[in-house]
């Protein structure tokens, strides 16, 4: 049964007089090639959305595509990408971070508060933000950067695909799935994968 997130801990804040609240989320952290994309939401202080949010992962590529468009309507977003090259430099863990402050950083609003999915924001400070576990089950402004920044990055994949068709990345988006695994057996690694993930025991 999905659970439908909530403005809970927004309207505590926006009580506070703290006006402009992000959530942020990201994706293709586990992802074995593309970059990483973090999203920040900002909805308008104590909005009352007239459609349901949810993790990303809990819904059909549509309903997260229709839902996107409709928290663009209403929301202020800010979007982070860290490609490839570095990831391998840096590894997944920074450049996570670097997406974070990327994505809020290229909003147009100055915010009072973060909210982030299971994180924290390194070198910020650690009072105008809170990691939330499962922050985007729970939690509607990071539900909603958790389907903006899916859905922003599967376009993504799918561009990739057409620069390198033979791999499927518009089907498994990059991630470690069986189909995947048999397309680098195949075919070898593309500039697109990561090679600090150490993922050539899947050439052998």
């Amino acid at each position: 049964m999905r659970i439908v997130a909530n403005f809970e801990r927004e309207k505590q804040l926006w009580g506070r007089n703290l006006h402009f609240v992000a959530g942020i989320d990201e994706v293709g952290r586990g992802s074995w090639a593309g970059p990483v994309v973090a999203a920040a939401v900002v909805f308008p202080p104590f909005f009352d959305s007239n459609f349901e949010l949810f993790d990303s992962k809990l819904l059909l590529p549509r309903q997260r595509e229709e839902i996107a468009e409709k928290i663009r309507k209403v929301a202020n977003i800010g979007i982070g990408i860290v490609g490839v090259p570095t990831i391998d430099k840096i590894g997944i863990g920074k450049a996570t971070q670097k997406a974070f402050r990327f994505a809020a950083h290229s909003l147009t609003c100055n915010c009072d508060f973060y909210l982030i999915d299971a994180f924290y924001i390194s070198h910020w400070p650690r009072e105008n933000q809170l990691a939330l576990k499962k922050g985007d089950q729970i939690c509607a402004s990071i539900a909603a950067a958790s389907i903006v920044a899916k859905v922003y990055r599967d376009d993504l994949m799918r561009k990739l695909a057409g620069r390198y068709p033979q791999y499927g990345f518009d089907i498994h988006k990059g991630y470690g799935t069986s189909l995947h695994r048999e397309k680098i057996e195949k075919h070898s690694l593309s500039q697109a994968h990561r090679k600090s993930f150490k993922l050539k025991f899947l050439m052998v």
